[in-house]
């Protein structure tokens, strides 16, 4: 099984009489519960002693592992903290259910039951504690794995989690929504774990089982369609490789949805070597994850329909491999695209915004939505530029960018937005076509240039350019994740479409 199994959370109205391991979540310099204090009479005040260190407790996250005395059923008391009152966030919360999951997984347990009380929470719901933390474990246990002898066997058994609560229905109905996104974000790093042997554009269609199984709509375009269809941006990109390209559409609708859909576009680049202007050995080690933007839209889509959403989403994914052959995509070639625009290519390594060119061109003329995002790892330059924090955002709508970047703050995907200006089309022309596909200099500045580039195919659509590179892999274990796939940009536009969207 590629991936770990998922933890089950159930909720119970009461501390449960066989729960062996025990986690108790308060805040610094707040009061045990009621069920909190009947348990550290039982424990003859270790537990009282231990939250009273107000200083161990003010770092949200902070694990306090207690040994009950003999006579307790439980074998484990931890204490997790979910820091000062007042710097409690719904970040800090997902976070702390990481740490929680990474503590119980060192401490080789698969169970849990968990106390939060919400009269020691200043005003904190349970439900919104409850189900952050839960998403905070599920992200951060997710494993994936291909081994067929592991180390550890154990590791991979089911987790049950049990949430004390007396508000079962919020808390249930928080963890709905808490475990599709999460489900989201485990589909999306799953589809970048995998190597480009079991991932590429001839059965890039077999993995999407689990979005029709939720209920989403799901068309695959294949090459002769393409054609058709005028998408030789898109089939040039794929040219090199004996595996054609497609195009997946899929359509989810919520009930009582609006007419006009959100639409998501997806760079799904499965391998990308850069063509015949080959990239290096070192450059191209990652380079099956250059599909990260597709598997984030299959991702969204999937925690929408999960959760029920009411959103009226369309994800469009352009599915190709970027290899060097007799028939590959050569420098200097002028093409038609899809909008009847001609591109002179030159970098054939720059091959996302040719797919993204006849995608999103794709994408706004059939289904004219309300706004349109892309996601994309498609410019080094966005790395340089912004370094590890942040990911580029690009838009024609200021409303729908602060939007996002404050969607991203909520959840932890950080964008910084970065200019979408006229002035870089003037690098963008060429003498034999309309445009040039980059600006003459490729480390000027490429990504508000690759920018400039797109929005001449959108249609004036409301639009929304995520240049995600850099963020698709993680090469040591974080907060929320292990080292591989992220899933970048899951969350925060789940958090968008949630908050209302366009």
């Amino acid at each position: 099984m590629p991936q770990s199994p998922v933890p089950v959370f159930e909720t119970t109205d009461k501390l449960p009489a066989d729960a062996s391991v025990i986690v108790v979540l308060q805040t610094a310099r707040g009061d045990l519960g009621a069920g909190a204090a009947a348990l550290d009479a039982d424990m003859g005040g270790i537990l009282s002693r231990a939250c009273s260190d107000a200083d161990a407790l003010a770092e949200s996250g902070a694990c306090i592992d207690l040994v009950p005395p003999q006579g307790l059923t439980a074998r484990r008391v931890v204490v997790l903290s979910l820091g000062k009152v007042g710097a409690i966030t719904a970040l800090s919360l997902t976070r702390a259910g990481g740490a929680l999951a990474a503590h119980l997984e060192s401490k080789g347990e698969n169970e849990a039951t968990l106390i939060f009380e919400s009269s020691v929470g200043a005003g904190l719901a349970e439900a919104e504690v409850l189900s952050r933390v839960a998403l905070g474990m599920r992200l951060r246990r997710y494993r994936f794995d291909l081994r067929n002898k592991r180390p550890k066997a154990g590791a991979d058994q089911a987790w049950r989690i049990r949430l004390v609560t007396t508000s079962r229905a919020e808390v249930n109905s928080e963890l709905n929504r808490a475990n599709a996104v999460a489900d989201g974000v485990e589909y999306a790093r799953t589809l970048v774990n995998l190597p480009p042997n079991h991932l590429n554009p001839d059965n890039f269609a077999d993995h999407l089982e689990p979005l029709h199984q939720a209920g989403i709509e799901v068309e695959v375009l294949d090459a002769a369609q393409l054609k058709k269809l005028g998408m030789n941006a898109l089939l040039a990109v794929g040219a090199g490789s004996v595996r054609a390209p497609k195009v997946a559409v899929l359509q989810y609708r919520g009930k009582n949805a609006n007419a006009q859909p959100l639409a998501f576009v997806g760079k799904g680049v499965c391998f990308d070597s850069g063509g015949l202007c080959i990239k290096g050995g070192a450059q191209m080690f990652d380079m099956k994850a250059d599909m990260a933007g597709a598997a984030a839209v299959c991702g969204l889509l999937l925690a929408l329909a999960r959760q029920g959403s009411p959103a009226h989403a369309v994800g469009v994914l352009g599915i190709a491999e970027n290899l060097p052959s007799g028939t590959a995509l050569k420098p200097r070639e002028i093409i038609t695209t899809a909008s009847g625009q001609t591109v002179e290519v030159f970098d054939t390594d720059a091959e996302g915004r040719l797919l993204l060119a006849d995608c999103l061109y794709y994408t706004a003329t059939r289904f004219k939505p309300a706004a349109m995002v892309d996601l994309a790892t498609l410019t080094y330059s966005v790395m340089r530029g912004l370094g590890s924090i942040f990911a580029g955002l690009f838009s024609t709508d200021d409303a729908i960018a602060s939007q996002m970047i404050a969607a991203g703050e909520t959840v932890g995907e950080r964008f910084w937005r970065l200019p979408l200006d006229r002035a870089y089309d003037d690098g963008l022309q060429s003498p034999f076509a309309d445009l040039r596909h980059h600006a003459k200099d490729m480390e000027d500045g490429d990504a508000p240039y690759a920018a400039a580039f797109l929005r001449h195919f959108t249609e004036d659509c409301a639009w929304v350019h995520l240049d995600i590179a850099g963020k698709e892999l993680a090469e040591t274990d974080g907060p929320l994740g292990r080292q591989g796939a992220t899933a970048f940009g899951v969350r925060m536009l789940e958090e968008w479409v949630r908050a209302g969207g366009a």
